[in-house]
């Protein structure tokens, strides 16, 4: 099926073509490989097999793994995350309402968000799969209203600045890469606000409140000096930093876009 030019193998034709049809048949009565379903914990041979190439330095997948890593088809994890106001919302949103664990021999990536904001769930997946270039799937929790978006891989702490682990009392500090951008911080703040913030408005007594809250004394100060920075006046509680007057807070909703998803 072939010759010294061209080189044809029955997967890579058309599934209408006859040789291909022909080659799928043939399948049908092939006997399976000798080695399937057997791995070097349950077959002496294929145990065997692994020793050696173990203790001769073998790696049958060498080549094709630099390849998958060139292709992408195998992230780079050691490679840095690139440096954009995608990267600093999604670090201001794990802060806010992710979080990053080990698991086995890997870390996980998890960001939890309510089913009652479709928009913004569908836009973090949106730019999770765009920073780590990763095909994700969303999980609905079982008789509770939010969805699960969780990445698998190494170094995710590292690569992305954040702690594994609980953060309430942690001491955070915003990355000085995001500091010195103004594009960038308002991208971080952002994301906290987008995780942890919350808008009313009671018309009766024309009272109007946008508020961040959250546990972490840290992240709370990072709020409010934003704020403070940016010339709004907001109010500071135990577990909350909020605005209160109605010009400042549509003039904040307008900076970092609040509720708004322009990937969607």
């Amino acid at each position: 099926m072939g010759n010294k030019y061209f080189k044809v193998t029955p997967s890579t034709l058309p599934k209408t073509d006859f040789r291909y049809i022909a080659w799928k048949k043939s399948l049908i009565n092939r006997p399976p490989p000798w080695n399937k379903g057997k791995t070097k914990y349950n077959d002496v041979g294929v145990a065997k097999i692994s020793n050696t190439f173990l203790s001769k330095k073998l790696d049958n997948f060498k080549n094709w793994r630099i390849e998958a890593r060139e292709t992408n088809i195998i992230p780079d994890t050691k490679k840095s995350l690139v440096k954009n106001k995608d990267l600093a919302f999604l670090i201001g949103l794990v802060l806010g309402d992710g979080n990053i664990c080990q698991v086995s021999r890997t870390e996980c990536l998890a960001i939890v968000l309510g089913t009652d904001k479709p928009e913004l769930w569908k836009y973090a997946k949106k730019i999770v799969e765009r920073i780590f270039h990763k095909k994700l799937t969303v999980k609905k929790r079982k008789n509770v209203n939010c969805v699960d978006i969780r990445l698998y891989q190494n170094n995710l702490s590292k690569r992305l600045g954040v702690l594994k682990g609980k953060r309430k009392n942690m001491k955070l500090v915003i990355p000085t890469w995001i500091q010195k951008n103004r594009s960038y911080l308002i991208a971080y703040i952002k994301g906290l606000f987008e995780a942890e913030g919350y808008f009313s408005v009671h018309k009766k007594t024309y009272t109007y409140n946008l508020s961040f809250t959250n546990l972490n004394i840290s992240l709370l100060n990072q709020v409010e000096m934003c704020l403070r920075k940016w010339k709004f006046h907001p109010e500071r509680r135990k577990t909350e930093v909020r605005l209160r007057r109605k010009t400042e807070v549509y003039k904040f909703i307008d900076l970092i876009s609040f509720r708004s998803y322009p990937l969607i």
